[in-house]
């Protein structure tokens, strides 16, 4: 008999709450091996709140968050990022006056082992792993096609390719799990697709599992493969993309419509 996969993330009945105010109530669920699952809920549903739950900002009140077998809570967002956890924001966070190059390397930051020493007198170990980290970024490059600007300072570029770059920064980290946070907000309708394409790339040919909140719910529903829907906190449910959209109470919540019987 075949050993079912372990979840590379589980939440249990996580609850947190700030100065009484609930932003998460009793959430649980399991993000497999190469699964893209999605998370989405009116604004103030607590999408995000959940999402700095597992990547270590908050610390709930009630509960448990595992990544990788490991729970997360107590540790240090940059301990969860060195175990492979990697995130994009919703608000773009590059450095704008540095090249698309110097802020994928960022990315690279967990990976070096060389100190400052090596690094100052470039040689030996600093160069070598120097060379190997700006290949691997180069790969990126090639892969997210953002080689007409991989020279430019970010604050440069359009909108569009800065959301391409984070994605990119994200993917120098070698992540385990990644978390997207409205991956395609503020886009038109081109970038929109072509964000689309490289997040199916991303778990189709990386393997590379994700997280994603999204409010463009025709992206929802073309690419995830299971939806969790919040409400004020709450889970609604939980299911595949079509299950979702005929659920009653996710239609009355979310969509706003009346349901007849």
């Amino acid at each position: 008999m075949t050993t079912p996969p372990e979840p590379i993330a589980r939440l249990r009945d996580v609850r947190l709450s700030f100065a009484g105010v609930t932003a998460i109530d009793g959430v649980s669920f399991d993000v497999m091996p190469g699964e893209l699952f999605a998370i989405i809920g009116p604004n103030g549903a607590g999408k995000t709140s959940t999402f700095n739950v597992l990547s270590g900002v908050y610390r709930p009140q009630q509960g448990t968050a595992e990544f990788l077998g490991q729970s997360v809570l107590g540790k240090k967002p940059y301990d969860i990022a060195a175990m492979g956890l990697a995130r994009t924001f919703q608000n773009i966070a590059l450095f704008e006056h540095l090249t698309v190059l110097d802020n994928l390397m960022l990315g690279r930051h967990q990976h070096i082992k060389y100190g400052a020493v090596a690094a100052f007198a470039w040689i030996g170990r600093a160069k070598k792993e120097e060379v190997a980290h700006r290949r691997f970024v180069e790969e990126i490059v090639d892969f997210l096609e953002i080689e007409q600007w991989r020279s430019l300072p970010v604050g440069l570029l359009p909108y569009g390719v800065q959301k391409r770059v984070e994605l990119g920064r994200a993917l120098a980290m070698e992540p385990k799990l990644l978390l997207l946070d409205e991956p395609v907000a503020g886009m038109n309708l081109e970038e929109t697709e072509d964000t689309a394409r490289y997040i199916l790339d991303i778990r189709d040919e990386l393997d590379i599992p994700m997280i994603m909140v999204e409010h463009d719910m025709g992206l929802v529903m073309d690419l995830a493969d299971r939806v969790m829907v919040l409400d004020f906190g709450t889970p609604i449910t939980t299911g595949t993309p079509d299950e979702v959209q005929r659920h009653p109470d996710v239609v009355r919540a979310y969509l706003g419509e009346q349901v007849t019987a």
